[in-house]
């Protein structure tokens, strides 16, 4: 299995590398572009507008907001073969999709889960490079209002899901790319990472 986990800041550099990281490994042709933006308003759609500019031509692209397995198998189709990589951009929308679907939810986490598991068993089933997309946005204030501590603490989650899977985990700061799985401590954390 080859899962990569790109993670940082708003604006770090996540997409730029990711992406650059996928054509790499897939080149004009071999990659299917997974998009989880909402066009909600129109800076969004200018947003969403951009990044298609700015990506291959010949690259495919899926725009899904959620229920990614599905989508991702569909990738397995014999007439997608020519698919060598995936990128997901971004978890970090796909978590707020999630949640904002069911806002009132007693627990959200099973809907995020689900999504995430569904991103590790593609790449471990299909053997297609998995490049996912993701903010830390756990690293400043504790938010004022409850639903956004409650996206914060299922994205946390849904990241360290994440990494634990990937064989590559990049934390982008200003734009520079920093491999941090490689540099673990000596010691094994708990089972299903910190909370």
């Amino acid at each position: 299995m080859s899962l990569i986990l790109v993670t940082g800041g708003a604006r770090a550099g996540k997409s730029t590398f990711a992406e650059q990281l996928a054509h790499q490994l897939g080149g004009d042709h071999g990659v299917c572009y997974v998009a989880t933006a909402e066009p909600g308003d129109d800076e969004m759609r200018a947003r969403i507008a951009a990044h298609r500019a700015a990506r291959p031509a010949g690259w495919q692209t899926i725009e899904v907001p959620g229920r990614l397995g599905a989508a991702l198998r569909s990738l397995t189709l014999p007439a997608r073969q020519e698919v060598r990589v995936v990128l997901v951009d971004c978890l970090t929308l796909l978590v707020s999709n999630v949640l904002l679907a069911q806002p009132d939810a007693a627990d959200p986490w099973p809907a995020v889960e689900a999504e995430v598991n569904a991103l590790i068993r593609f790449a471990a089933e299909t053997g297609v490079t998995t490049v996912v997309v993701s903010n830390e946005v756990g690293l400043g204030i504790v938010p004022e209002n409850r639903l956004a501590r409650i996206y914060r603490d299922l994205l946390g989650r849904a990241n360290q899901r994440l990494a634990a899977a990937a064989a590559e985990v990049y934390l982008v700061v200003s734009g520079i790319p920093l491999e941090i799985k490689a540099m673990q401590c000596p010691f094994t954390p708990p089972t299903g990472g910190c909370e």
